[in-house]
């Protein structure tokens, strides 16, 4: 068995053969039927996918000893990755031949030979990604699924095929390229009547702009982005994101389509695809909400609509960017009903709640929330920031930029451009007579000073850092240029966080973990248990998981840690030293919430690295 194909390789070498009987040779002195069985000297040798290339002359004796010079000194490489990447071959002509040494049989399909039926059971990107097109049906009752496939040896794709589909599976060999040409027209077609029918329900004033100021200038871009279909699209695909859950609008042109992607629950979904002669309008549409420059294609923009969405107000944070075939715009949902989560509510364990709500009560000190971009930080701040008395006590933050209004607070905006940085900002508020300072995110080494300073000075400090888990944060603060002892003398408690996908409540089921699933739960200390699965609904859009909950690392700093961080340690030691003293790391509170019936396993091995 060989490698899974990527999204951009293709693996064609064939399978070793298991040892079973080969195939025999007919000879006519067949005695008392012992011709049947196999001997030595009557057996048939599989071809590989080389021989077969070249007794059809796709390739030359010459191509075959050069591409085994390059194999020998390419690791992971077979020779029918580096024929193809050498052109001596096409991708058709190796998935041919490919397709014989298995006894699959290959095609090149058109349009018309696709079942839309059949094409609607798998999600758009997931055909892209894999290159697996459900092409047809083979019987009346659609039992059977007759899948395309450009990597027909990757059985772990087939079988997750097999689990979506809900089918059984017939595998034919094709190309990629004709993946890729086939989701183009197939998405293309109906995409006139879809505008037309999505819209029809929608009015002109059903979202509205809360206008900052006002443009003079009247071009024919500005004409097309003020017609009333236009207007109705764009409404339509704001209200439709939001009352989705959506988080980011990804408008995305290509050479003859114009994709529409949300962004729910941390992961990306194909709405719609609507004609890509609407690119034009649409992009000159959310320019003109957010007062940008509708000429100025060439260069990137940002800008901000304030909208009311059926008496609903959300801030839409704008960003486009020129590609070849358009302007691509992604537009950040920012909807404070999203940020307003209790801290109970976020998924901390019983234990990690209390001791991270002790920190935040602390009158001095810096607590760093730690992770990748879209990890959660900025809402568990604000959810914090929200536990404690704004009237008794002075907060403040710094931003960059404010995304959400905090009642409680004096909110600062970082003004690079004029000086206000968050060293500049942070060094004012220290005026202010602050008792609780949240800033955005320690980026250099003045504002980590600053902070520190702040925070041995009587100061409680909130801030995040990216990093991938809490003892690599100290390290980061020493690379940032932070001594050591100020580290260890300032920082109370560092927590690192990632969000996974919930089971969908509504289609929960219980199943059987697979025997690799199986092993991750007993190497994290859990035996036997009753995992849980979403089998699909409309709730969940067919995915199984609806919304998201944290997982968490907590590193709270005591007298031996900081003795330690005083040494300048190297990050592996700091680790094993939290692990001793009982940190929970971000897979293991993971799996916790899998056994609790949370989530599951894949999504926990999505987001966090084994320790």
């Amino acid at each position: 068995m060989f490698g899974r194909r990527n999204s951009t390789s293709i693996v064609t070498e064939p399978p070793p053969q298991r040892p079973t009987a080969p195939a025999v040779e007919e000879h006519d002195d067949d005695v008392g039927g012992l011709a049947d069985l196999w001997s030595p000297g009557k057996t048939s040798v599989r071809k590989t996918v080389e021989q077969l290339l070249l007794e059809r002359g796709q390739i030359t004796e010459s191509h075959l000893v050069q591409a085994r010079q390059v194999s020998t000194q390419t690791q992971g490489k077979s020779l029918t990755h580096i024929l193809l990447s050498m052109q001596a071959a096409s991708e058709g002509q190796i998935l041919s031949a490919l397709a014989e040494t298995l006894n699959l049989p290959f095609e090149s399909p058109d349009k018309g030979k696709i079942d839309t039926r059949a094409f609607e059971l798998l999600p758009m990107d997931y055909i892209r990604k894999h290159a697996v097109l459900p092409m047809r049906f083979e019987d009346e009752n659609c039992r059977i699924l007759v899948v395309g496939m450009a990597d027909p040896n990757n059985v772990f794709l087939v079988d997750e095929v097999r689990r979506k589909t809900k089918k059984e599976l017939k595998i034919v060999v094709i190309t990629a390229a004709d993946v890729g040409r086939l989701c183009e027209s197939l998405t293309s077609g109906n995409s006139d009547m879809k505008v037309d029918d999505i819209i029809k329900d929608m009015s002109d004033d059903d979202v509205q702009v809360v206008k900052e100021t006002e443009k003079d200038d009247v071009t024919d871009l500005e004409k097309m982005g003020n017609e009333s279909p236009v207007i109705r699209f764009v409404n339509y695909l704001i209200f439709d994101a939001i009352k989705q859950g959506a988080s980011d609008i990804h408008i995305e042109p290509k050479e003859k389509a114009l994709k529409i992607r949300y962004r729910i629950d941390g992961i990306l979904f194909e709405a719609m695809n609507p004609p890509h002669s609407m690119t034009a309008s649409i992009c000159s549409r959310l320019k003109i909400m957010a007062n940008l420059d509708i000429a100025e294609r060439r260069l990137p923009q940002d800008g901000r609509v304030r909208a009311v969405v059926h008496g609903r107000k959300v801030d839409l944070r704008l960003s486009t960017l020129p590609t070849p075939y358009g302007e691509k715009v992604v537009m950040r949902i920012l909807d404070n009903r999203s940020i307003n989560v209790k801290l109970e509510d976020l998924g901390f364990g019983e234990d990690q709640f209390t001791i991270w709500k002790n920190q935040i009560e602390m009158p001095h000190g810096i607590l760093l929330v730690t992770g990748p971009t879209g990890s959660g930080k900025t809402t568990t701040l604000y959810s914090s920031l929200r536990v404690l008395d704004g009237n008794k006590l002075n907060i403040s933050t710094v931003e960059d930029p404010i995304e959400y209004h905090l009642g409680s607070a004096t909110q600062v905006q970082v003004y690079d451009k004029i000086g206000m940085t968050f060293s500049a900002a942070l060094r004012s508020l220290l005026r202010q007579d602050p008792d609780v300072v949240m800033l955005g995110e320690i980026r250099d080494a003045e504002t980590a000073r600053i902070a520190v300073q702040a925070a041995l000075t009587g100061h409680l400090v909130l801030s995040t850092l990216h990093t991938n888990d809490a003892p690599a944060s100290v390290t980061r603060l020493i690379n940032i240029g932070v001594e050591p002892y100020l580290i260890a003398a300032a920082v109370n408690a560092i927590l690192a966080q990632r969000l996974v996908r919930k089971i969908c409540q509504t289609c929960k089921t219980e199943f059987k973990p697979t025997e690799e699933m199986q092993e991750f739960l007993t190497m994290q200390g859990f035996g036997e248990v009753t995992t849980y699965k979403g089998a699909g609904c409309d709730k969940c859009r067919k995915t199984g998981y609806t919304g998201r909950l944290g997982v968490y690392e907590l590193m709270v700093m005591d007298d031996s840690m900081r003795d330690i961080v005083t040494s300048n340690p190297d990050v592996n030691v700091l680790r094993k030293l939290a692990r001793e003293k009982g940190l929970v790391t971000l897979r293991e509170d993971g799996f916790r919430k899998v056994v609790k019936g949370l989530t599951t396993v894949d999504e926990i091995l999505r987001v966090t690295e084994a320790a």
